[in-house]
């Protein structure tokens, strides 16, 4: 199963970005989500999860009050609202999808490509 991420960009510091994902009926009904995040030279890390029903949300300590992660039933996607930017925040993000919020990367089944997302000091 393939998901598709976009919204990524070129920021300045303290802008907002939404990233979306665009994910199969039939696994955006069943599994949770998550997106994650990769820099350069560093390994894949957790940002936000977000179980099945969307009543369940977790965050990285770096991004907590500054990203919210959502899912919108309607239109079988998730979103990763981030504000107040950083250039630390510059990474890859991905989507995933998992049968549980976890965040574990291993336990996530169907990735995306990932969008890039840079934020200039």
């Amino acid at each position: 199963v393939q998901l598709v991420e976009s919204g990524g960009g070129w920021v300045q510091a303290g802008a907002s970005l939404r990233l979306s994902c665009a994910v199969p009926e039939r696994t955006f009904t069943r599994y949770a989500m998550g997106w994650f995040r990769q820099a350069p030279g560093k390994e894949r890390e957790f940002v936000a999860g977000i179980s099945w029903n969307g009543e369940l949300t977790d965050y990285a300590d770096s991004v907590k009050g500054r990203f919210t992660i959502s899912t919108e039933g309607a239109e079988n996607t998730a979103y990763l609202q981030m504000n107040s930017l950083e250039p630390e925040d510059t990474a890859v993000y991905f989507c995933a999808a998992a049968e549980f919020a976890s965040a574990n990367l291993r336990q996530y089944d169907c990735w995306g490509q990932g969008t890039q997302v840079t934020v200039s000091s």
